[in-house]
């Protein structure tokens, strides 16, 4: 296996190097995004997903985690070697990129032994493979099976991207980079891959990288989460230790684990709930971290439900309350006889605090 290590990795593309949509943070009228600074390890043996918004740079990323792009500056280190003079090739890398790059004339089982069809013939070899292909057919099931005599030109990109994640699983990798693999398949397939991934990813501790704008995706597949914007990374953590005490206002705002409700709300500081002095200030609090309440209560913030929406599926509500210019979600067990227009107050039981101007957390009541 292999620790990874990002040293202060810096690179700018002009637009007319730029493989796809997701290559990297735009710079605005200088036709060319880039990395910069950027300082990231990898765990041996675990898997770090990167995790943000289209265009942030996370497949450039990648690419310069798998030497198919040169950093401009600063060092990549596998087990703190540099390899700056070690071709891709020699990398140990197993890849999935949006783009399947399988061989076309080759059959779809051809195509996920394509590691073995390169190495010299012997009964050690072969040995190999049929484990390695083995395991693979089992992990992946019958929706492998089903394509291993088929060629890519005649598979739907769902299909190819299913060979792909094969070739993927049987290299003698160290190392495996992967940008989205699921992004093609129906709902039911994606959730099946994802959990059998998960599965071989523990059993074989292979260190990962893997990138996604998903965050159903990146929580279920990370043990670490890199949070990327704008070529930079902004926090490294636990999902939980990310979601429990975010970097800055963008890393609340981003990074959400109750998928179908807004991550976080932002007030001015005038609306600090326990009336300290803090200066230029945005305070943030959670959905499930808000009371809600059509009595007055001491130390809560009057507002107006400006909506409600039925959650069955969690037994649960989702309120919208207007305060002052702001909004503020909340969400509460059950139904609720609250409508638009009704009067409640707001109490919070946990709140971040951020500065106005750079926005980093300066703390949060209660800490955790």
């Amino acid at each position: 296996m292999a620790r990874i290590d990002l040293i202060n990795v810096g690179k700018t593309l002009r637009d007319r190097d730029r493989a796809g949509p997701g290559d990297g943070a735009a710079l605005p009228g200088r036709g060319s995004f880039s990395i910069r600074n950027l300082t990231l390890t990898v765990p041996d043996g675990q898997t770090m997903a990167v995790l943000g918004p289209s265009g942030c740079g996370k497949t450039t990323l990648l690419k310069i985690i798998a030497g198919l792009i040169p950093p401009d500056s600063g060092e990549v280190r596998y087990d703190g070697s540099d390899v700056k003079n070690v071709p891709p090739g020699d990398r140990r890398l197993g890849m999935v990129f949006q783009n399947y790059a399988l061989y076309p004339h080759l059959k779809s089982r051809t195509n996920v032994l394509s590691y073995f069809l390169f190495r010299k013939k012997t009964p050690e070899m072969d040995a190999m493979a049929r484990a390695k292909f083995q395991r693979t057919s089992e992990l992946m099931g019958v929706e492998l099976a089903d394509l291993l005599d088929r060629r890519p030109p005649t598979l739907s990109g769902g299909e190819k991207q299913r060979v792909a994640l094969g070739r993927c699983i049987t290299r003698d990798a160290a190392l495996f980079l992967v940008d989205e693999p699921f992004a093609n398949l129906d709902q039911a397939l994606r959730e099946k891959y994802r959990v059998n991934l998960k599965i071989l990813l523990r059993q074989f501790a292979i260190t990962t990288v893997y990138v996604t704008h998903d965050h159903h995706e990146a929580l279920i597949l990370g043990d670490l989460l890199a949070i990327m914007d704008r070529g930079r990374i902004e926090q490294v953590g636990t999902c939980q230790e990310i979601y429990d005490e975010p970097a800055n206002v963008f890393v609340a705002g981003f990074l959400n684990l109750h998928i179908g409700t807004p991550p976080i709300s932002f007030l001015d500081a005038r609306h600090l709930p326990r009336g300290e002095s803090l200066g230029n200030v945005r305070v943030g609090v959670r959905p499930e971290e808000v009371e809600v309440s059509g009595a007055e209560r001491e130390n809560g913030i009057r507002g107006v439900i400006a909506g409600t929406l039925g959650l069955p599926m969690r037994n649960a509500t989702a309120l919208t309350a207007r305060v002052g210019e702001h909004e503020v979600h909340a969400q509460t067990a059950g139904a609720v006889s609250l409508r638009p227009g009704d009067p409640v107050w707001l109490t919070f039981k946990r709140y971040h605090v951020f500065e106005k101007a750079s926005g980093r957390r300066v703390r949060s009541y209660p800490e955790p």
